[in-house]
């Protein structure tokens, strides 16, 4: 691909699979689980869940549906990916290539005050924070955790809730996602999307229809600017 530089409002990144690799914590996690609900397919669910909501993952192939019970076996969850994580030689919650050049560039206060980047993730703000804080990834300008909206991803609600923090348009955002339900929700608030091939393969990706398509962040840099962000996706 010829080197393209664009220039966005704000940057909204997915965290799972686009900022950190939890896929360890994740595999112990539902084999913890699968303990409680032993008739749960791992793999199936492994092949599936990825970007949506630890709430409705566990609404959908654990059939919890009290709202109370699903509330704390969604924490239990998401504790025991970050306990599972370093266990049994797992790598634990790391942190993938590409994002540390990328967002020492867009550190808040680096320019101006405005917020230029967000996280929006399915996962709840605790487990969220924990994750960020293992795999050493700064604080976002702008927190968007499942707590934060009524649907989650493929839903625009997560997309169109940054854009507004950051007091953007979402037409003017750029979506980093790994997911082809949460590139489906970047399409859906009307941002731009890049799909990023970390967890998903390039066909899968590319039913999705995201606007671009690169390996991983180590594909682009960008450049923080007077008014938003210029993004340079590399040959």
């Amino acid at each position: 691909m010829p080197e393209i530089v664009l220039h966005f409002d704000a940057l909204l990144f997915d965290m799972d699979g686009t900022l950190v690799d939890s896929t360890a914590g994740v595999v112990g996690a539902w084999e913890l689980f699968r303990q409680s609900y032993p008739s749960i397919d791992v793999h199936h669910i492994l092949s599936s869940s990825h970007g949506v909501r630890t709430v409705e993952n566990l609404r959908n192939h654990c059939g919890i549906q009290d709202p109370e019970i699903l509330e704390s076996e969604a924490e239990r969850f998401e504790t025991a990916i970050v306990t599972t994580s370093s266990e049994g030689g797992r790598q634990g919650i790391i942190q993938l290539p590409g994002v540390n050049a990328v967002l020492n560039e867009i550190a808040p206060g680096r320019y101006l005050p405005k917020p230029c980047w967000a996280i929006c993730t399915s996962a709840t703000r605790a487990y969220a924070s924990s994750a960020l804080d293992i795999a050493g990834v700064p604080a976002p300008d702008v927190f968007v955790t499942s707590e934060d909206v009524t649907q989650g991803k493929p839903s625009p609600d997560p997309y169109l809730l940054g854009a507004k923090k950051c007091g953007v348009k979402p037409e003017n955002c750029l979506v980093f996602e790994d997911a082809p339900s949460g590139i489906r929700s970047g399409n859906a608030a009307g941002c731009k999307t890049v799909g990023l091939l970390t967890t998903h393969t390039r066909e899968q990706v590319e039913a999705a229809q995201p606007d671009f398509i690169v390996e991983n962040l180590s594909a682009i840099s960008v450049q923080r600017t007077e008014s938003g962000v210029a993004v340079t996706f590399k040959q």
